[in-house]
């Protein structure tokens, strides 16, 4: 995390929160490509959303339940989970801190039966019934090396696949293995020999999102602000060709059924939005909203004609040095964009 007597955001901070459960050094990242000025989002409107209680909440994760309209947010800071019911302006805890051991709660998703995936950077994956909140299943990380969990997508056949930022690999969980309750997660796709050589990276796979109709995942390399493919038939791993821009400082993406890729720009408090291709091959920048508002934005879901984008507030010390100073955590929507 940031340290209180130097709040300038770094590389990015979602790889600060590994440095801080990893022990990890932090890696240098190239200048982002700045977006062409046909491409900025001028009548975007960024307002709150609902507020998170607690003072030392810097959350990270949210994911919706397109079936009931619930939307769920995790807490980096002692894996809380909340809920927030539609029409609420104030989210209530769903999972205590420290539930099923969990020490932090960074993607989350729910799935097409109402199942909430929580990932825990240190530990793995735990599932849970949204309804009556019984842990379903757990899938941990073998071995005592570096890891850092952190997404979560689930495609249609309702497979989850997980990025490893430390290790990165994709892991994968398909529902057989969920319906035995639990066991080791294993890389399904190792993306170690597709990232560009950096001094001294450590960490920078991290967002990942599905495509809607189950022919492949994507996921982001924020540190070279490069987007990659993976073929869930052949296994094969390509980059996307990207066209106006890039994903420097990339953190969660999503991945809509009509080809509407929008994704999160952690430090630099900025959103973009793409149109991809059929085959996820190819992206184009379309818009860009850069509001210092978003507060060092990790994620987002759209749903319901809204996107909803969690403030992480990291710059303001972040779980491992908090500034101290109360603050009032929040998730905002974005309209326009």
């Amino acid at each position: 995390m940031l340290s209180p007597k130097n709040k300038k955001p770094a590389v990015a901070l979602i790889a600060l929160a590994a440095l801080a459960s990893a022990g990890m050094g932090p890696a240098a990242a190239a200048a982002p490509v700045e977006p062409s000025a046909h491409t900025a989002a001028p009548h975007a409107r960024v307002s709150t959303a609902f507020t998170l209680p607690g003072e030392r909440v810097y959350p990270e994760g949210i994911a919706a339940d397109p079936r009931t309209g619930t939307v769920y947010v995790g807490s980096y800071a002692d894996g809380t989970v909340y809920r927030t019911l539609p029409g609420r302006s104030r989210a209530e805890v769903f999972l205590p801190a420290g539930t099923d051991g969990r020490r932090t709660a960074n993607g989350l998703r729910v799935d097409d039966r109402g199942r909430l995936w929580v990932t825990d950077s240190t530990a793995g994956v735990t599932v849970y019934d949204t309804r009556s909140r019984t842990r379903l299943a757990r899938f941990d990380v073998p071995g005592t090396g570096p890891r850092f969990v952190n997404d979560v997508a689930i495609t249609p056949d309702g497979t989850a696949y997980l990025t490893d930022s430390a290790r990165a690999v994709v892991y994968r969980v398909t529902r057989a293995q969920l319906a035995e309750g639990g066991g080791t997660l294993h890389p399904a796709y190792d993306v170690t020999a597709e990232l560009a050589p950096v001094p001294g990276r450590r960490f920078s796979l991290n967002g990942i999102t599905a495509d809607p109709r189950g022919r492949h995942l994507l996921t982001v390399d924020m540190i070279a602000g490069e987007l990659f493919r993976i073929d869930l038939r052949s296994g094969a791993i390509t980059r996307v060709a990207l066209e106006g821009g890039n994903v420097l400082n990339g953190d969660g993406i999503d991945l809509a059924a009509d080809g509407t890729l929008r994704v999160v720009h952690n430090t630099t408090n900025t959103l973009t939005r793409w149109r991809t291709n059929g085959d996820g091959t190819r992206a184009r920048l379309v818009r860009t909203l850069t509001d210092p508002s978003l507060q060092i934005p990790t994620t987002l879901t759209h749903t319901r004609g809204r996107t909803l984008v969690v403030r992480s507030q990291f710059d303001k010390g972040g779980p491992a040095g908090d500034n101290g100073d109360p603050t009032t955590f929040t998730v905002a929507e974005v309209r326009g964009l």
